[in-house]
């Protein structure tokens, strides 16, 4: 789904009410739009803790029009489901990330590149 209406109406569909009882949600999962308008602003916050993130700022539920109580971490897993296909978590976006020379200033680049891995297969000494 491109557009929060359209995740609005879904969730009008799925739980009852109006789109507009949805629609603040929808169109803070897509705010990043405004920076960055294709599909890499969903980094930013279509992933689990985006999601909890959600829950944090609208509250655990909210009421709809019809009276009922819908869980704001639902509306937020119901988002990420329609553009994603499933739930990723931040780490899954930010291993994807490629990163720059400015992004490294400061660091010990023999040290940015490791992981668990190399701990486990001892090609560095943990300290």
């Amino acid at each position: 789904m491109g557009h929060p209406w359209h995740h609005a109406l879904s969730s009008a569909k799925r739980w009852g009410g109006k789109p507009q009882d949805y629609l603040p949600i929808h169109e803070w999962f897509d705010a990043s739009k405004e920076h960055f308008a294709d599909f890499r602003h969903r980094a930013l916050r279509h992933h689990s803790q985006g999601i909890y993130e959600a829950e944090r700022v609208f509250g655990t539920v909210i009421v709809n029009s019809e009276g009922r109580e819908v869980p704001v971490r639902a509306i937020g897993e119901q988002h990420v489901l329609e553009d994603l296909g499933f739930i990723p978590t931040l780490a899954d976006w930010l291993k994807h990330l490629q990163p720059a020379e400015w992004m490294l200033k400061g660091v010990d680049k023999r040290v940015s590149r490791l992981s668990l891995k190399d701990l486990e297969a001892g090609r560095v000494q943990a300290d």
